[in-house]
């Protein structure tokens, strides 16, 4: 088995000690938690697991991990008190990383098992791959990048990364889709972001070591900078 010291490696800056988290992962009930957590330990960075929507109002980094259907998503997410923290958390424009389900509940509205409302952060909602296709895109795939992201920053041009799901985006505003994915045939949006959010189709913690570096970029850019928003272009 092979480990990587990843704190090392990508110098990610541990924050401990402090008695107020600075990196949040979000629990809600989804069920790759502890996946998620092991990559963000993996970093050197301390993380709280939470479903205390208070310790969202405090967090310097907010992420939102997530498997299964939208119905399920939202309805947690509803009766934990979670859905206004973390839109207020987004709209103060601290670093957020969404990771699957965490992706699409970004959205207006899931057509998943019916017509479901999301947290309407991202104008455009979420649809089924077209009738005729394997589903679920299950396994690797390349995720090719519109544009370069910090995120990203060290990740080989059409890296393969983990992928399980039946349903994806389709943004309003096709400004915010930052790579995408060609899965038989057709093309999707597998990462998205706007300004210190971005958010993910495939799992990262799933991915091996680029996806891995992943979460050190984020958490690096985050804790370092507070920002991981790409640089603006200038004239």
């Amino acid at each position: 088995m092979v480990h990587w010291d990843l704190a090392t490696t990508f110098e990610v800056v541990c924050k401990k000690g402090s008695g107020v988290p600075d990196v949040v992962i979000v629990d809600y009930g989804a069920g790759n938690l502890r996946s998620v957590a092991r990559a963000v330990a993996s970093t050197g960075v301390d993380a709280e697991v939470t479903a205390n929507p208070a310790a969202i109002e405090s967090a310097r980094a907010l992420i939102v991990p997530g498997v299964g259907a939208a119905a399920d998503t939202m309805a947690n997410l509803n009766a934990g008190g979670l859905v206004d923290p973390i839109r207020e958390y987004i709209a103060s424009g601290r670093p957020f990383l969404g990771v699957c389900m965490g992706m699409q509940a970004l959205f207006d509205l899931s057509e998943e098992g019916g017509e479901h409302q999301c947290l309407g952060v991202l104008g455009g909602r979420i649809v089924r791959f077209p009738q005729g296709l394997t589903v679920p895109h299950m396994g690797w795939n390349t995720v090719r990048l519109a544009n370069p992201h910090p995120v990203f920053e060290g990740v080989p041009a059409d890296s393969y990364f983990y992928f399980v799901h039946s349903y994806h985006a389709r943004p309003v505003d096709p400004a915010v889709i930052v790579g995408e994915t060609e899965y038989e045939g057709v093309t999707f949006p597998s990462v998205v972001g706007r300004g210190n959010l971005l958010a993910t189709q495939f799992h990262p913690e799933k991915s091996g070591t680029d996806g891995l570096r992943l979460y050190a970029n984020f958490l690096r850019l985050a804790l370092e900078q507070g920002s991981i928003a790409p640089a603006t272009a200038t004239a």
